[in-house]
């Protein structure tokens, strides 16, 4: 039997928060162009990338 509704929602939002965690760091820890791409990838996750946008310091 499939999973509900609400237990798909759960683990994508899990899921996405995992990997949210991993880009922060990599954006820590890199410069320049490889920051650009670390923030797009961001953008392409999540429509409220211009809130992580300022929680990171960003100057989007």
């Amino acid at each position: 039997m499939g999973k509900s509704e609400r237990a798909k929602e759960i683990r994508r939002r899990r899921q996405r928060k995992h990997k949210l965690q991993k880009l922060e760091d990599k954006f820590k820890n890199s410069t320049g162009e490889a920051r650009t791409n670390v923030l797009n990838k961001v953008r392409a996750l999540t429509p409220g990338y211009e809130v992580i946008y300022e929680n990171w310091g960003t100057g989007k």
